[in-house]
Formats: structure tokens, sequence, C-alpha cells
């Protein structure tokens, strides 16, 4: 038995063993009452399989969790609701073919008589976003929106919750802007003095010194360390996720880009906006044979629908693009893998992965093409093609035949960049390649990006991270409100040039 007030949540030695892996070994974590409760590690640490645990999504193998002074054990997630505790994904759960009212009211429904009171839905989603400043029509299919949007929508349903003690955030800004995730931040400091208590991951180590009260580090699914956030510092939570202070560095580039030739133009694109307006406003760039080139700009600001373009998404865009000297006629996507692009989407769940494919299906699926033979599959020298990618991005696995998802999210991604190397592109288009995972991931995901541009790939990259693109490029172009309001490269790349071009193009009399 274990009782104590401060306590909303006592987990004791936690276990989970999964075929051919120990996600979690011994793992005793206190949930504290009335705090912001972070729990964080690098990817594959074990952090969101313990929260499954406590939301009731998945069973631990051994070990025993408390609630005021009993032990409590959740069959499912209506048995961890039914106690109050919430949990809002690190990856989207939503049903985009519904609209917000049903998405939010899904599992509370209200009911007037035997039918459904939508009239009730609509007026508590109106409120519930009210709340989250993000007055979205609740009668809007949650498919149209935008991811930032989407993340808010999935934060709207756990605040419906009357009863809720617990909610669980596994990287709830990760979609969000700057201004979004203040937004977040001002409603967990109304539920912290409301009663409740947070679980709060993120990889954003900033965001977690400004609003965390008590840090957990968990590494390789063990209990590393735990202290109140007011006596650590930013290199303690590296040094124990970690081993190490990992800090982001410019790399050494071996390649003259002065003298490299042009592999893309893009002149005067403009991209229409459904109802009026651009999504896409007269952008011209290039890029050049090795050069690893940013985007960076605000939510909004372009920077997708400008991959989308390149990728055949958008054949109603106007304007040129330029490849290797020729004008390219861009209809599909297929056409454009054949042309040597290959793109790394924002969302790698819905957009870069197959869940129901395994690890090697997953990262051969754009190049099966090149493994036919006849009307067969070369499935030898398929095999031979994943192997060889596995080896040479240092994806950790210990079987590609196993279920995509028994991987860590930073693994998830590089299989994603497997999938697109694999196509030999010419041109490697990466949207915020480092969402989601941690400093360890992040360091590698980086090395790859510098690695295949000093073999001569031309990637562009998009990150929303100032630090992260500063490192990266060797250029960088800003978006804001669909135009492009900056291109920097050397000493012109600081945070304050960055930040004031990404606000560029926002208000009147904005201008490239």
């Amino acid at each position: 038995m274990f009782d104590n007030p401060d306590v909303v949540l006592h987990c004791e030695k936690i276990d989970k063993i999964y075929p051919g892996t120990k996600a979690l070994d011994g793992v005793s974590f206190d949930l504290l009452k009335g705090k912001v409760n972070v729990l964080i590690g690098e990817n594959g640490a074990g952090k969101s399989t313990l929260m499954k645990m406590i939301a009731g999504i998945e069973q631990p193998s051994a070990g025993k969790m408390y609630m005021d002074g009993e032990e409590v054990f959740f069959k499912d997630t209506n048995a961890a609701r039914a106690k109050g505790i919430g949990i809002i994904h690190q990856e989207l759960s939503l049903f985009p073919n519904l609209t917000v009212y049903q998405n939010i009211f899904m599992g509370h429904e209200k009911k007037r008589g035997l039918f459904l009171n939508d009239k009730e839905h609509v007026k508590g989603a109106q409120k519930v976003l009210k709340r989250l400043e993000h007055e979205i029509p609740p009668d809007t299919m949650v498919g149209d929106l935008r991811v930032g949007q989407q993340q808010m929508v999935e934060i709207a349903r756990n605040l419906i919750q009357d009863d809720l003690r617990v909610l669980i955030m596994d990287e709830p800004t990760s979609s969000l802007s700057a201004a979004e995730v203040q937004v977040l931040f001002k409603i967990m400091r109304e539920l912290l003095a409301d009663g409740l208590s947070i679980v709060y991951i993120s990889h954003r180590l900033e965001e977690i010194m400004e609003i965390g009260d008590h840090v957990t580090v968990l590494r390789d699914g063990k209990y590393v360390a735990d202290a109140d956030i007011k006596d650590i510092e930013l290199s303690w939570i590296v040094e124990n996720m970690v081993g190490k202070n990992t800090q982001y560095h410019r790399f050494e580039r071996s390649i003259d880009l002065d003298k490299a030739e042009k592999v893309l133009e893009i002149n005067h694109l403009s991209l229409p906006k459904k109802g009026g307006g651009w999504l896409l406003d007269d952008v011209s760039m290039y890029l050049k044979k090795g050069e690893v080139l940013g985007i960076y700009g605000l939510l909004g600001a372009g920077r997708s629908e400008l991959f989308e373009c390149l990728m055949g998404l958008h054949p109603e865009h106007s304007g040129e693009i330029i490849f290797k000297g020729q004008k390219m006629n861009v209809k599909d996507v297929s056409g454009q893998i054949k042309n040597g692009f290959a793109l790394v989407p924002e969302d790698r769940q819905s957009q870069g992965l197959i869940q129901t494919l395994d690890i090697g299906k997953n990262t051969s699926i754009a190049s099966l093409e090149n493994y036919r033979k006849g009307i067969f599959l070369n499935e030898k020298a398929e095999g031979e093609a994943v192997d060889g990618q596995i080896k040479d991005i240092h994806i950790k696995v210990a079987d590609k035949a196993l279920p995509i998802l028994s991987l860590s999210g930073g693994n998830q991604q590089k299989v994603v960049i497997g999938k697109g190397l694999l196509t030999h592109p010419e041109v490697f288009l990466m949207d915020e390649p480092s969402r989601g995972i941690d400093i360890g991931a992040k360091t590698e995901v980086f090395e790859i990006i510098h690695e295949f541009s000093e073999r001569g790939l031309s990637i562009i990259v998009i990150s929303s991270e100032l630090k992260e693109i500063m490192s990266i490029a060797d250029r960088i172009y800003v978006l804001s409100n669909g135009k492009c309001t900056g291109e920097l490269s050397g000493d012109q790349i600081t945070e304050d040039t960055l930040v004031r071009a990404s606000y560029a193009g926002l208000g009147t009399g904005a201008g490239a």
C-alpha cells in the first residue's frame, strides 16, 4: 500500500516487455499533485510506454500502480478515465472525416432523449475552443484543418472532461506555433490552479524549463534521476538524458558552394487559397548541387505548400520550376519521384509511414519499381537494398520484419528518411525532419543531412527551430504569409534576422 497526500498516482517497479525488447525495466514514478510533472528521455527511453500504462492503453508486465492509497489496475482507457485520467497523444488520434465538435465529444456524447444533442455539442465545442483562443467553426471537417489546429482539437477533447484529475500531455506542442504554445501554457497554469496534475512530455528543453515543476529522466527503459526544475539547469537534463552535454554545432563543409551549379530554380511560384488570397505569393528561390538550403517561417507561412508544389500535389500552381536547366511539367508524385525528387513529410505517421507494413516494406515502398523482375518482385534485391539503407543511416532495428510501430519515434523518422533515399533522389525535401524526436536522434538526423549533402545530394530543410536551421543550413530563405521575405547566408544568419524576416509579411505594409 502507498499513501502520500502529495502524490496523486504512484508507479512501483513497472516492467513492460514486448517480443524482443524490454521497454520498461523496474520504473518507479511519482506523479505529484497540482504540479507539471515533466517526463523526459531520448526516443525509446520508455516515456510514452509508461504513460500508456497510466492511461490504460496498455498494461504492465509487472509492477503496481496506486491512487488514493489503493492499488489500481486499468484494463482499458475507460477504466483510467473513470479515475479522472486523460491523455493527449503524441500522434494525433482524430477522425478526419468527422467535424470538430464530433471529434471533441467522441466518447463523451450528450443525448436528448434517444438522439445526440448536437446543439449542446456545438455550444460546448465553441466554449472550449474559445478558451484555447482557437475559435474554429465547430462544423469544420477535421481533415481540412492544418496540423496545429488539429493539435488544439486534440487538447480540447480532454478539457471537456469534468472529473479530470490527471492530464498526460505527450509532445503537445510539436505542431504548435510559439504563440499557440503560450496559450497552451496559460491553460496549463489555470488547470493547475484548479487542482489538476499534469504529466508533460516534450523534447523542447526550453519549454520544460519554462512550464515544468518537477522532472523525471528515463534512459533505456530505466529511471535515471528526478529533481525540481528550480534546482537544476538545462545541462543537468541533457547530461542525464544522453550521458553527455549535446549542443548543436555547425558542420564544416568540404564543398565550395560558390562554384556549385544550380540544380533547381523556382520562379514566381504562386498557389491560390480556397476562398481567395494566396498560400504562396510570387515565391522565387534556387538550390545548388550539394547545398543544404533552409526554409524558415511561422506555421501557415507556406512552407509545406512549397514542398507540395515541388512534389506534384498542387498542379494548379502558377510560375515555373526549372530542374537542371529544363523547365518541368510537374504533374504528380510518382512522376516527381522518377524525376529525382523525394519528400520527408511533416507528419510521419499519416503521410510518411504505412502502419500495417513492417519496417522493411516501409523502407522500400517508394522504390519497389527498382526491384521489379518482369511482373514479379525481386525480393532478394529489395532486401539487400533495405539492409544497406538500414546500415547506411544507422537505423536501430533488431529485425526489419518487425512492425513499424515497434520502433522509437527517432528510428521511425530514419525509416521515412531511408525510404526517400532509396529512390536515389537528386533533390531531397525534408519537412520538419526533427519533429517529435529527442536530442540524440536529432543529432543523428543532422549528421545524415550533412553526410548526404557532402555526397552531392541537394537538400531543402524546413524547420521551426531557430537553432536547428542555423546549425544545418548553408543558406536560408524565410517565408511569411506566403511571401519570401528574406534570403540569408553566412554572417547574415542570426536569430534576430530570422525572426524579423518571419514576421515581415504579416499585417499591413508587409513586403518581400
